[in-house]
């Protein structure tokens, strides 16, 4: 795969055609026009090895040396015209705060201190206002240096307010680290599955490494990081019934006592969407899509690349929430749009589109279109696990049997069944009681796992005992299967399709019904 080539894809229509004129401006005389034609071969629809991109840049004869030196110049052509193009664009508080202390700066230089000063004192407004300590850290240090000049204020007055930026910013660095340490470490376990993780005690001492025991919601930026750092626990717990009140009573305190100023849009918008989707696991939908609905206000009103890395995600959970309101067809509509969009998707987020849309289409009875879905993932179990976990695995598997089942291929479905249950025997093998920890049954955390896939295989080889009473009474009560209040609605859905089997019912119709009660 040729990188230069994928970051010039990323481009829109537009940026392509500003591009290539960029390049014209700084192009030299003969080089300018190698740059220009190797950039228009990286961008065509087929894509060229390097042997015959050398060929077309120079057919009197193969010069490596000068193709390579090429991609580097045109690399620094592009580099440039994305920082500038970032210039343009960033509308941030970060970036205004940034300009104005440059100029501050040029203007002590230029012997004009007053309205260097001036200039000093809109940067600390503007940097205060948006909680952005490090730029605001720089501006005081600017501030503490001019301190002599006639128009800066008493240094006795800048210093206290120093110090306190200096303590606020500590605590959200503190924040910020504790929140991708306890990240890393779940990321960790959940590469080794539902794992016996000691997530309060992974907590617990992360926080108090980090002196953030007492820390509470005193701004946006902080609110955001400690409600993240909660969530990562939620998410193994699944524990969202508690959540989801916590975070949205945190959430609508900031915004009464204290708002969300537009330099603040950023952390607001990270704490709708994890108050959105905890509000989808508590089976809160109409609620979760309210609060969707109003980040995506937010969205559109704000620069599209700023806020670009939400996008996907509130069209995910949207889509989501729409197919247990019985707008199952919206959530393919969102969905089939996002992947036909102008710009290629990230790859986690093109597998999660993909994923994600299978399901809605096995839900609509539309297997064909499920299994092309499915099948567009394009990854093997291996790097699904590494990547993604064991889980995230299991999942895909168990969606892809039930699918080829409702195909009519039985026998493709039992094969990729015993691919997972050998996979989870071998990974999680029935442990002995020793002392006081107590015997774990084959499959560890997912032995109920394989116990649901003994009764797929049950329906697999004989569809006829689906509907006997024996076996919709042991359906009924699959030992430790779910907690219907914390479940997974992945797991659910999977549950639903075992019991229509057993009603004769529609899948859909059932999953909505159990997700309702």
């Amino acid at each position: 795969m040729d990188d230069l080539r994928t970051t010039l894809l990323t481009l829109s229509s537009d940026e392509r055609r500003d591009f290539g004129v960029f390049i014209q401006r700084q192009r030299r005389k003969t080089a300018g026009r190698q740059d220009s034609r190797l950039y228009e071969l990286l961008v065509q629809a087929k894509e060229l090895k390097p042997e015959k991109l050398i060929a077309k840049l120079y057919p009197d004869g193969p010069n490596p040396a000068a193709y390579y030196a090429l991609r580097k110049r045109l690399l620094r052509h592009l580099t440039d015209f994305l920082l500038l193009r970032q210039r343009q664009l960033d509308t941030t508080a970060a970036a205004s705060v940034r300009g104005q202390l440059t100029l501050a700066q040029y203007l002590f230089e230029a012997g004009i201190p007053r309205l260097a000063w001036s200039t000093l004192r809109k940067a600390e407004n503007l940097a205060h206002e948006s909680e952005q300590y490090e730029p605001l850290n720089a501006v005081y240090n600017l501030q503490i240096q001019y301190a002599d000049s006639p128009y800066a204020p008493p240094l006795d007055e800048i210093l206290p307010r120093y110090r306190l930026n200096k303590k606020a910013a500590d605590e959200a660095e503190r924040a910020n680290i504790a929140d991708s340490l306890l990240r890393q470490r779940l990321r960790e376990s959940r590469v080794r599955g539902r794992a016996t993780v000691p997530v309060d005690g992974i907590l617990q001492n992360i926080l108090a490494e980090y002196d953030l025991q007492e820390a509470f919601a005193r701004s946006p930026s902080l609110l955001s990081r400690l409600m993240s750092i909660a969530r990562n626990a939620m998410l193994v717990r699944r524990d969202f019934a508690s959540f989801a009140p916590f975070i949205e009573r945190c959430y609508t305190l900031m915004e009464r006592r204290h708002g969300f100023a537009p330099a603040q849009r950023g952390h607001q918008l990270r704490l709708l969407y994890m108050l959105a989707h905890a509000l989808y696991r508590s089976r809160r939908f109409a609620e979760s899509v309210a609060y969707l609905e109003k980040g995506q206000a937010l969205l559109a009103g704000g620069p599209a690349r700023q806020f670009g890395e939400f996008v996907p995600r509130f069209t995910f959970l949207l889509a989501a929430n729409y197919a247990f309101l019985r707008r199952n067809a919206e959530s393919i509509a969102l969905l089939e749009a996002m992947l036909r969009g102008p710009r290629p998707l990230a790859p986690g987020d093109d597998l999660t589109a993909r994923f994600q849309l299978s399901f809605h289409y096995f839900a609509e009875g539309k297997f064909a279109k499920a299994n092309q879905s499915m099948l567009s993932l394009g990854r093997t179990d291996h790097w699904l696990e590494q990547h993604l976990g064991l889980e995230w695995m299991v999942n895909r598997n168990i969606g892809e049997l039930l699918i080829q089942f409702e195909l009519g291929n039985p026998e493709l479905a039992l094969t990729r069944l015993r691919a997972i249950e050998k996979t989870l025997r071998e990974q999680f093998p029935a442990v002995p009681a020793e002392g006081d920890a107590p015997a774990a049954p084959v499959g560890g955390p997912y032995n109920p796992v394989l116990l649901y896939l003994g009764f797929v295989r049950e329906v697999i080889e004989n569809p006829t005992a689906a509907r006997q009473t024996d076996f919709f009474n042991r359906v009924a009560h699959i030992p430790n299967f779910l907690s219907f209040d914390r479940e997974d609605l992945q797991v659910l859905s999977f549950y639903a399709w075992l019991r229509a089997q057993t009603l004769g019912r529609p899948y859909y119709d059932v999953l909505l019904e159990m997700a309702a009660a």
